[in-house]
């Protein structure tokens, strides 16, 4: 199994509607709308639909956040007001969208918590994982001629053939305030990103 394998970081993938998707992070990403429309379909009582949002009812959406889905968020989350859920996302649950917070294209499992005024795009977080305020997962390489996301990972680089790709973060994962993790960043479960720190794994 490769090292970047997703059940590797987040065990709840491998009991996940998503389990029989064994892709690299990067390309399932890439699917994220295709396949939250495939579970919305299946899912069970206890949840109210709302457009291309299953919102399960013991959930609590705060007035002034934005879904515009496909999107399925799981029991017992909170999305605070003003945060933005947009481009396929799947929420497990107990997850936590603070206030003022954008996620796009992501999937985050049980436990999870962003605090406030973040940005989380085209990632895949494991449970228990906290973000504190203001920390950014970027997913674009704007500043490279060259879009390509690519990876320097166990002194080997992996072309990911992707331009947009945020991170694959492991269980119980701690991001600082105000830290920024760069495109194409594999964190895994128990790792830390400081306060204020710059976390790119992109070959130099």
């Amino acid at each position: 199994m490769a090292d970047y394998a997703i059940s590797e970081y987040v065990a709840a993938w491998a009991t996940s509607p998503f389990a029989n998707n064994d892709l690299p992070p990067w390309l399932v990403v890439q699917k994220a709308e295709l396949l939250v429309r495939d579970v919305l379909k299946t899912v069970g009582q206890g949840y109210r639909v709302e457009g291309e949002f299953a919102i399960h009812q013991s959930s609590t959406v705060e007035a002034g956040a934005l879904l515009k889905g496909p999107g399925i968020i799981g029991p017992r989350c909170l999305v605070a007001a003003g945060s933005y859920l947009r481009g396929g996302i799947y929420l497990a649950e107990n997850c936590i969208i603070g206030p003022s917070s954008e996620v796009k294209t992501s999937f985050m499992f049980s436990g999870s918590k962003i605090a406030h005024l973040n940005f989380v795009g085209d990632s895949i977080i494991g449970s228990g994982v906290n973000i504190e305020a203001g920390a950014i997962i970027a997913n674009y390489r704007n500043e490279l001629a060259d879009k390509t996301i690519r990876i320097m990972f166990n002194d080997e680089i992996i072309d990911t053939g992707v331009t947009k790709f945020g991170a694959l973060i492991g269980d119980d994962v701690r991001i600082g305030a105000n830290a920024v993790v760069a495109p194409g960043a594999l964190i895994p479960p128990r790792g830390q990103v400081a306060r204020l720190q710059l976390l790119d794994q992109y070959p130099r």
